[in-house]
């Protein structure tokens, strides 16, 4: 059984996938609380599916780009499970995860974050002749930049604030294919389907090396939070 955990934003996900098939999930939005109500959601995803955490094998978590606490949270969490469970992990990128859940309609796909400074965090995906291509990897520019090299019909999803989805419209006109509000929403059970195209060919990473991918380098902080694990059939909530 696989745990997708994605903290990459305010808007967090969990799932719990078994044989490739989504078993439960939640979503919701965190306001920055990353660190006090993931552990105990966990928990909550696992009494939903009546499963013991023990049953727990794999673990997928998102890796970035996104916000520096959310990503902290999440990985750790994530690595800690890997360690106590003994379960290999695998590191997706949520902008790839993003982009994924629009990989059926077959235009290329450019999920956009808000990376601050007037910049966005942004690549570039598209399902061709049935495989999953990154046309170009992550990185932060301007959308006034993005906009200048998009040539062809494009999908733009991800957290999209009003602003850029205008700036999308006035410069791209029939170029931009905006996702609707409902499908912008990131869910776990997509990226739990990318990591086990991974976990199936046995491309693991290694929990002591595996990085949050933040584009840019983080403000040097200490944690707040110190997290205890045990493997009972519960998560011990984190403590300050």
């Amino acid at each position: 059984m696989q745990l997708a955990i994605d903290t990459s934003t305010d808007i967090v996900s969990l799932a719990l996938s078994e044989d490739s098939q989504v078993i439960a999930e939640l979503s919701w939005r965190s306001q920055q609380n990353h660190s006090t109500e993931l552990l105990p959601q966990i928990n909550h995803l696992l009494k939903l599916a009546k499963v013991d955490i023990k049953s727990i094998s794999q673990i997928i978590v998102a890796k970035g780009p996104g916000s520096y606490n959310g990503l902290r949270v999440g990985l750790s969490t994530a690595k800690g499970l890997a360690f106590s469970l003994k379960a290999p992990i695998v590191g997706i990128s949520t902008l790839e995860a993003q982009a994924y859940q629009h990989a059926e309609i077959g235009l290329p796909i450019c999920p956009i974050f808000n990376a601050g400074r007037g910049e966005i965090a942004t690549a570039m995906y598209q399902k061709k002749d049935g495989k999953w291509h990154k046309l170009t990897v992550e990185h932060i520019t301007t959308l006034e930049s993005l906009c200048s090299g998009i040539t062809t019909k494009t999908i733009f999803c991800g957290e999209l604030e009003p602003a850029m989805a205008n700036q999308l419209k006035r410069k791209l006109k029939q170029k931009a294919v905006l996702a609707s509000p409902a499908t912008r929403l990131r869910r776990a059970a997509y990226l739990a389907e990318l990591g086990q195209k991974r976990l199936k060919s046995a491309d693991y990473d290694n929990p002591t090396t595996l990085q949050p991918l933040y584009l840019r380098l983080p403000p040097i902080t200490k944690p707040k939070h110190k997290i205890e694990w045990r493997v009972d059939g519960n998560l011990a909530t984190s403590k300050s």
